[in-house]
């Protein structure tokens, strides 16, 4: 357990950078442990980091929230906020749902989502029980050769 919440405690520092190198990020990446998709079902409440990574824009546009994983064929990669505050599955802006797999993403297998719509991977591995390290991967992702990086908190 003090190995995790070292790790977790390096988390909240980048999160709270007013700039953050994903090399960083890649170090704890590497540090995390990988999940089978079973043990990442439920929903969780997400945020980034600061790597000026354009997809944050987007996100921050639409007013995300997280994602809910309902089983591993029924993942909605993009809960938002509405005008009223409610939340909802934004399926138009992820081009769909997507599912949950077991994926090799650099040399280990981890749970990862696959969008229904679009070439995008998210890959998922634990810096603790309740909180899970992202990157998004795939066809157009990539920028400067980067990955966007996120963070989710298990809603309870």
């Amino acid at each position: 357990m003090g190995e995790w919440s070292e790790l977790r405690g390096r988390v909240a520092v980048l999160q709270g950078q007013d700039a953050v190198d994903p090399d960083d990020l890649d170090l704890v990446w590497s540090q995390c442990r990988t999940v089978r998709p079973e043990e990442i079902l439920g929903s969780w409440r997400g945020s980034d980091f600061a790597t000026g990574h354009p997809v944050s824009s987007l996100l921050v546009g639409s007013r995300w929230h997280g994602k809910r994983f309902d089983s591993v064929e029924e993942a909605h990669p993009l809960i938002c906020r509405d005008e009223a505050g409610e939340l909802f599955s934004n399926a138009e802006l992820g081009k769909g749902l997507a599912s949950l797999w077991s994926v090799e993403f650099r040399g280990e297998t981890t749970a990862t989502m696959v969008y229904d719509g679009q070439p995008v991977f998210d890959h998922f591995k634990a810096v603790d029980d309740d909180t899970l390290l992202g990157i998004m991967n795939g066809k157009g992702v990539l920028v400067g050769g980067r990955h966007y990086y996120f963070l989710l908190e298990r809603e309870r």
